[in-house]
């Protein structure tokens, strides 16, 4: 099972949730951080990182002497990655998405592959939990692709050992934080009981109910605010899984860099608590797909 644990904004809680949920995770698992723009997972399991490697795109190269302009690679590329200019090509890496169009299209197979690298890919262990993270290349402007080469390699981890997976996704709902929730068998909102935390945990709603993926609601920071969250997911029919309180030695443990489960039982037990109903989430969403089918 792969538990995609997801916010309409940052700042909302979402990696204090992955992490808990990975301390106190039953079955085998693989922790995941997909917010390959600013990963923070590993600052709370603290895994010991054993591999890494370079993850790269493939970019274009450009033999002119084989080109006879024919636009045929310039009217393909949607985002104007290659344009032809009279008799002159120019090729932008930074804007290219990796497809391979404009070499397949090439009549005179004038482009050949070349590469750029988007970040890297390391894995390790922390305890009993594997651990799986990318990290993007400064300056880099795409992460779905670099979050492509790591959910590959998650696969590969799932096949060859059965483990659970939590992934810490990006925060919002633009493509990285679509591109991070796909392929889960469960969507974990995790928002906050004020203005700006309904406003984005409805865009979140909105950008993910699409996927048909059972959802479920964690409260962060439960006790301030005001009751709008709880009236839109009782009137949506989303269930709220759990609600973490507010409390200052959440916040002091958290700016210390300790994992929340691991402050008090009873922080524990919220945890604990939610895994299981993730797992009943999960179970119950099987079920209503097996009697439709």
């Amino acid at each position: 099972m792969i538990v995609a644990i997801a916010s309409g904004k940052g700042g909302t809680g979402k990696t204090t949730v992955a992490a808990s949920l990975s301390r106190v995770w039953e079955r085998p698992l693989v922790a995941v951080d997909l917010d390959v723009e600013a990963p923070n997972l590993h600052l709370f399991l603290r895994p010991v990182i054993e591999e890494s490697s370079a993850a790269w795109i493939e970019t274009p190269v450009v033999d002119e002497s084989r080109c006879n302009f024919c636009l045929a690679c310039s009217d393909l590329c949607q985002f104007k990655a290659i344009s032809v200019m009279g008799s002159v090509v120019l090729t932008f890496q930074e804007m290219c998405h990796g497809c391979g169009g404009c070499i397949a299209v090439c009549p005179q197979k004038a482009i050949s592959p070349g590469r750029r690298e988007l970040g890297q890919i390391g894995w390790g262990r922390a305890g009993n939990t594997q651990f799986l993270m990318g990290r993007l290349r400064i300056g880099e402007a795409m992460s779905p692709p670099l979050m492509r080469q790591v959910k590959s390699r998650l696969k590969d981890i799932i096949e060859a050992t059965g483990r659970d997976a939590i992934v810490d996704a990006p925060p919002g709902v633009s493509c990285p934080a679509v591109n991070a929730v796909m392929g889960s068998d469960v969507i974990v909102l995790v928002t906050e009981p004020t203005p700006f935390g309904f406003h984005d945990f409805k865009l979140a709603w909105e950008a993910f109910s699409p996927l048909g993926k059972p959802m479920g609601v964690v409260i962060n920071r439960a006790g301030v605010g005001d009751r709008k969250i709880y009236s839109f997911c009782a009137e949506m029919h989303i269930p709220i899984l759990s609600e973490v309180p507010y409390e200052r030695s959440a916040a002091e443990g958290y700016a210390r860099g300790r994992i929340v489960a691991d402050l008090s039982p009873e922080f524990r037990n919220i945890f604990v608590s939610l895994s299981l109903k993730i797992f009943e989430l999960a179970a119950g969403s099987r079920v209503l797909e097996a009697t439709h089918a």
